[in-house]
């Protein structure tokens, strides 16, 4: 591919539609292909079932990027305009101010379904501030964090929210599915059908991010260290049963979303091996089966009962301060299950699944409460929100 890119030149004399590009476009769209292959052969390698790339229809390639330089901003009568190199002045709204100083790298243009465009710009990123010394970080400045589908999130500090709900969003989108399907296909009322279609996608889109920045946020800026489980979302919509579920909760979007904003506030980001942490007693380190209906872990070794996800969040943490060279003895709270050594017992795995379904009486924090108030609500006690909810 960079053998194309670098030939880009001699291949104007023969097609003449190239000399229409930018020269910065043509080489990113080059580059872009290269990118994709690359991404196919690390998803090979990991033992993933992929094919190769398919020829896309100059209708279905929405977006192109300026690299570098042939584009600048200026201001026309109290308006910015974007002006891109062998293209147009466009008008463009600005989401937020870009920072005097700031070099911008380069100019995303994008056409979405519904038909509108945007632009994203990518710039040098500031200094990153310094993180924390990880041996001055206390107890209650740091957080495990166990991702679900009956509740998104549960956390070491007791913090459980809520799974947000897009049921209504669903069902408004599959009616209009419904009467896409009827319309001719390519006729003026298919396209206007579309369109709607594409509407409801990016509600329901648009809701979720809105949940997963606001939730992210505030665990990038409670705390100093942060512990996620790093999960193989793509293997699991791959699997049978509940992949509708897996989907919409966009594990994957909010640990990316999560990591970029820890890199951002200067707190300490891990990723763990989510193998078993449900299953790990988090007091003595027991494995014992749970089937999905089971809500409350009772271990049948120490008797150390929690909440299911509870218990997983500590098994996260803890996880994560071994990963990251913290011994867990210093870093352990009063609340946490380890003993007193912050040391597990190593015991042979228990296969009996616990005979409990009890509610274990967590309260929860509704995922609506968090896209009204954003993060604030999750400083708030469980149960206020939970009442306000």
């Amino acid at each position: 591919m960079r053998q194309v890119r670098d030939q880009l030149t001699d291949l104007k004399d023969w097609w003449d539609e190239l000399n229409d590009l930018y020269s910065t476009v043509a080489q990113a769209a080059v580059m872009r292909i290269e990118d994709s292959i690359k991404a196919l052969s690390e998803l090979k390698e990991k033992g993933y079932n992929v094919g190769s790339l398919n020829w896309k229809a100059p209708r279905d390639f929405r977006s192109f990027t300026y690299v570098q330089s042939g584009f600048e901003f200026d201001k026309q009568n109290g308006q910015t305009v974007l002006s891109l190199s062998k293209l147009a002045d466009i008008p463009i709204e600005c989401h937020r101010d870009i920072p005097d100083g700031e070099t911008i790298k380069e100019v995303t243009l994008k056409k979405e379904p519904t038909g509108e465009w945007y632009a994203s710009f990518a710039v040098d990123d500031k200094e990153e501030p310094s993180k924390p010394s990880l041996a001055e970080i206390d107890a209650d400045e740091m957080v495990g964090i166990d991702v679900g589908i009956l509740k998104y999130a549960h956390d070491t500090d007791g913090t459980a929210v809520g799974s947000l709900d897009l049921a209504d969003e669903r069902d408004r989108l599959e009616r209009e599915q419904r009467k896409l399907s009827r319309k001719e296909h390519g006729s003026n009322n298919w396209e206007k059908q579309r369109r709607r279609v594409a509407e409801r996608h990016q509600q329901i889109k648009r809701k979720r991010r809105d949940f997963l920045h606001k939730l992210s946020n505030y665990y990038a800026r409670e705390y100093n260290l942060v512990a996620v489980e790093d999960l193989d979302v793509k293997g699991m919509l791959e699997s049978p049963g509940n992949s509708r579920n897996t989907a919409s909760a966009a594990w994957d979007t909010f640990t990316d979303l999560l990591e970029y904003k820890c890199k951002r506030e200067g707190t300490h980001f891990v990723a763990v091996d989510p193998e078993d942490t449900t299953k790990e007693c988090a007091s003595c380190g027991v494995k014992t089966d749970k089937p999905l209906w089971v809500r409350e872990h009772s271990c049948p070794a120490c008797r150390f009962e929690a909440d299911r996800d509870a218990n997983a969040a500590w098994n996260v943490l803890s996880r994560g301060l071994t990963d990251i060279g913290v011994g867990h003895s210093e870093l352990t709270s009063s609340e946490s299950p380890c003993d007193s050594d912050g040391l597990r017992k190593s015991l042979s795995d228990f296969r009996t699944p616990v005979e409990t379904a009890l509610p274990t009486g967590t309260a929860v924090v509704p995922a609506k409460r968090v896209l009204e108030a954003g993060s604030p609500c999750l400083k708030e006690s469980p149960t206020a929100a939970s009442r306000q909810g």
